[in-house]
């Protein structure tokens, strides 16, 4: 057998370059390369393999841990799980940044792989810098927290143990119903240890993701389910997009008239305005939607997790012989809410259900004219809140109208968490697929720079714009400057609405009089922040990192620095001046959350008896 000698990290290095993916006879390059910060776990086994390495990985140098993973992660959704980046940290805290994202990635059903340094395997030195000491487990270091939270675990101890580790971390990276991160211990000896690898190891692997069709048995049962229902009712979540099912869903949905809702992470699979389009679902649904829920016999969910947004914390659907096909590659998913599950791929699925359906003749019971009326109400409501207007500043909804109008049609944007995603599920307004992307499994604050630089990155041609609040930009900012370093320009829309506006709109809804929420000054008279707001120059703060920057106080002002981002060549941020509470809410949702049973107030209390009251009315399965 022939062998060749490298350390245990120029054989990682050597294998992750020549991995590749294919799907439908296309193959992709799996591996596009590491993000990285180096430190004393990582820079002299990894870094050096990756600074002599003579092949087609590109290095990215990360500012933050947790920033430069939400980069991967945003950059393998943005590519359909078909491309991913690997991220390196140094041990101790370096690894421990890299936490948050990583559970976010596996939330999201998003492959990456995370390969942090370690501390030795030989325990010479001991304890090393940054190494924790259970005196009960003796084996246990900061990494075992990546167990939990990863689909895939495993700690290289010799450096043989490496061929296993790998094949097994691309068995999971692949895998469509499996996915998620990856983790790969690394400690620092090993990294630097040498064996004589097998030359075969190294050889290009090509890993086919194969569409999974429905068995004969279970088709039968779901056609059979759907022929008797009137009123069925698509979920399109991120499953259509991994698999590349958009045509197919417009096509089955059209061949039977059957309206479509959206998950954050399936929305821009139709056309805003496509008429049977009702929008998002759940809790930051339209009108049109939830109504259409409420009344369906049958929920058909393609690619969704059926998280309690999307469920509405399972009080959307309230027709009492109301039952749900789920379609997906994971049997996790697949029997949520009492489901009938179809495994399969989404797009072969929707094949099948087509062909099935119209050979029996199968029509839907939907009155005439029904679907379009809900959806053209909506649409009015839609214009009302893009075009208010406000005595005193820009509304959050205003100035979302202005920028919908204003970007192009391949133009993406990026958000993850505040109360922007829940206009931006009900009122954004996408003609084309991948233009949206929000990261809702975790809905992680301090996502949306991170992930637009790595949605930059998987699409360097198009215009990328971050729209972030200014708490969750606070939170995780760092790739900004990543951004300027690599030469790839993105727009960081920044709302400014003087703290986490959101969560206190969320308080005072359950009876609170507002607590701890907003950015304003502490005072010597309560000894709460309830002073004035503070002031901050958040377009100084990114010329300060070599950014380009302006600030909108007016509509007019928006205009022209929404004309003068999109002629910078260098990533911009425009600092947007919006009212707090001026965003949209409601629609026929409710989101369940706890209330205190017990409480001082009036108005808790009564939110409690509310709360107790909707319990009572979902779901139990």
């Amino acid at each position: 057998m022939k062998t060749v000698r490298l350390t245990m990290a120029q054989a990682l290095v050597k294998f992750l370059d020549n991995q590749y993916v294919s799907i439908d006879g296309r193959e992709h390059k799996f591996i596009k390369g590491v993000m990285g910060i180096f430190g004393h776990g990582n820079v002299t086994g990894l870094g050096e393999a990756l600074e002599y390495h003579r092949g087609g990985l590109a290095f990215i140098q990360g500012k933050n841990e947790q920033g430069m993973a939400h980069a991967a992660m945003a950059y393998a959704k943005q590519k359909n799980r078909l491309e991913i980046f690997a991220c390196t940290s140094s041990i101790g805290p370096g690894a421990l940044n890299m936490v948050t994202a990583a559970a976010t990635a596996t939330v999201n059903r998003i492959p990456v792989l995370f390969l942090p340094g370690d501390t030795f395997a030989s325990r010479q030195p001991d304890p090393v810098l940054q190494q924790i000491e259970d005196p009960s487990d003796y084996t246990v270091t900061a990494n075992d927290v990546f167990k939990p939270i990863s689909r895939y675990w495993d700690r290289i101890a010799r450096p043989e143990q490496l061929m296993t580790a790998a094949l097994h971390a691309m068995r999971v990276l692949t895998d469509p119903a499996e996915t998620g991160t990856v983790t790969l211990c690394l400690p620092q000896d090993v990294q630097c240890e040498a064996y004589d690898y097998p030359v075969e190891f190294f050889e290009k692997r090509v890993h086919y993701i194969e569409r999974r069709t429905p068995t004969r048995e279970a088709l039968s049962r779901a056609v059979e389910l759907i022929f008797r229902k009137k009123k069925p009712l698509i979920i399109a979540g991120g499953g259509v997009h991994y698999s590349l099912a958009t045509r197919e869903l417009i096509d089955f949905a059209e061949t039977f008239g059957i309206p479509v809702t959206e998950t954050q992470a399936g929305k821009s699979a139709l056309p805003w305005d496509h008429p049977l389009n009702a929008g998002g679902v759940g809790v930051l649904g339209s009108l049109a939607a939830n109504l259409l829920a409420k009344e369906a016999d049958l929920v058909i969910a393609v690619g969704t997790r059926l998280s309690d947004f999307t469920t509405a914390s399972k009080t959307a659907f309230a027709n009492p012989d109301v039952e749900f096909l789920n379609i997906n590659v994971s049997p996790l998913d697949a029997i949520k809410m009492n489901g009938q599950a179809l495994l399969a791929d989404a797009r072969e699925a929707l094949v099948a259900l087509k062909e099935a359906l119209q050979a029996k003749g199968y029509q839907t019971g939907y009155e005439q004219g029904r679907i379009c009326e809900l959806n053209e109400q909506w649409k009015r409501e839609v214009d009302r809140l893009y075009a208010q207007e406000l005595p005193h500043g820009l509304s959050q909804t205003r100035v979302l109208g202005e920028i919908n109008s204003f970007i192009g049609e391949t133009d993406i944007i990026v958000c993850a968490a505040g109360g922007l995603p829940g206009d931006l599920q009900r009122l954004w307004r996408c003609k084309q697929p991948k233009t949206y992307h929000l990261e809702y499994g975790f809905s992680c604050m301090g996502y949306e720079v991170s992930g637009a630089f790595g949605v930059k990155l998987a699409e360097p041609d198009r215009e990328v714009y971050a729209l972030v609040g200014d708490g969750s930009y606070l939170m995780l900012h760092s790739e900004l400057v990543t951004s300027i370093q690599e030469g790839r320009k993105i727009t960081v829309l920044l709302f400014d609405n003087h703290g986490f506006q959101c969560i206190h709109n969320l308080q005072r809804a359950h009876g609170s009089e507002g607590f701890g929420n907003e950015f304003r000054y502490r005072t010597a008279e309560t000894g709460r922040l309830t002073g004035e707001y503070l002031s901050i120059d958040f377009a100084a703060h990114a010329r300060s990192m070599g950014a380009k920057a302006y600030t909108a106080r007016t509509v007019e002002e928006l205009r022209e620095a929404l004309q003068q981002a999109k002629q910078e060549s260098v990533t911009t941020l425009i600092d947007i001046k919006v009212v707090p509470g001026t965003n949209s809410d409601g629609y026929e949702s409710w989101w369940r959350v706890g209330v205190s049973e017990v409480s001082a107030s009036d108005k808790v209390r009564a939110a409690y008896a509310e709360m107790k009251q909707k319990v009572e009315t979902a779901r139990q399965l």
